[in-house]
């Protein structure tokens, strides 16, 4: 394993046992709003604590962009910047809901190169290194070989910070169905995207996201072999908050569905 690698999953390792123990009692987790259905509790702040401190230990001199944190004095120079979630998924996990994950990515000049996402409710570490492929554990992992939509499971996040958008997604939601084998939404976008990368999913899209829920799947997934893009099909996905992605043959067909809805302005005079 790289040895940057290696120190990311050193950290995500001490911010999964912060979470695991939290969660053995979660009426005692004190919860903070941050906006409409957003959330941030003390775990989610230790965790964080916890993968800065190993980080910077390990590379004084990097960047670090973190959800709770922001960005380092160093985040827009740095070459080295590491993209931090330390709990996606605290929705979930304030519930008792296990379905969640710590994000650790690293990208060196602009272009994404190691990546870490661990559920630390199934101890199960799906990492990548770029150029090295993606693994769960030990064991490497492609994204599926399914090659018909129709028969396809698809995950997706609704977007419930962004509620003007979501007559578009309801009309995304409906074209998707019509075409798949099913729709689920888990609620950790990281986790999501691990499990394209897995082939647990055959594809995904959401729209709304920040970078630390995409920086980590989205190399996972290309390390196994998928695709990644944003709406219009770029990649551009890390600051536009869109992202489409699945094996090669699901993406072609999900990307253009996606399309047809959002290139499409919304006429309310029909609704």
């Amino acid at each position: 394993m790289h040895p940057m690698l290696n120190t990311a999953v050193k950290a995500a390792r001490k911010a999964g046992a912060i979470i695991n123990r939290a969660s053995l009692d979660l009426d005692l987790v004190r919860v903070t709003a941050k906006g409409r259905s957003d959330f941030v509790t003390e775990v989610d702040r230790a965790a964080e604590a916890a993968i800065i401190d190993t980080l910077k230990h390990a590379y004084p001199g990097h960047g670090i962009l973190a959800e709770e944190s922001g960005a380092s004095d160093s985040a827009a120079t740095a070459e080295y910047l590491w993209i931090i979630d330390p709990l996606d998924g605290t929705t979930n996990f304030i519930h008792g809901f296990p379905q969640y994950a710590v994000s650790i990515a690293l990208q060196h000049k602009g272009q994404m190169t190691q990546a870490c996402v661990y559920d630390p409710t199934r101890n199960e570490l799906f990492t990548a290194t770029r150029g090295r492929g993606a693994f769960l554990d030990d064991r490497r992992i492609r994204v599926s070989r399914r090659s018909k939509l129709s028969e396809s499971l698809i995950g997706t996040g609704f977007p419930f910070r962004q509620l003007g958008h979501l007559d578009e997604y309801v009309r995304m939601f409906k074209k998707i169905t019509e075409a798949t084998a099913g729709i689920r939404r888990p609620g950790a976008a990281a986790l999501d995207l691990a499990y394209v990368a897995a082939g647990r999913f055959d594809g995904f899209w959401e729209f709304g996201l920040s970078p630390w829920d995409m920086a980590a799947g989205s190399l996972l997934i290309t390390e196994a072999g998928g695709m990644v893009s944003d709406f219009v099909g770029e990649q551009n996905w890390l600051h536009s908050g869109q992202i489409v992605c699945g094996s090669p043959k699901v993406f072609a067909q999900l990307l253009p569905l996606v399309q047809e809805v959002h290139a499409r302005p919304i006429d309310t005079r029909n609704d």
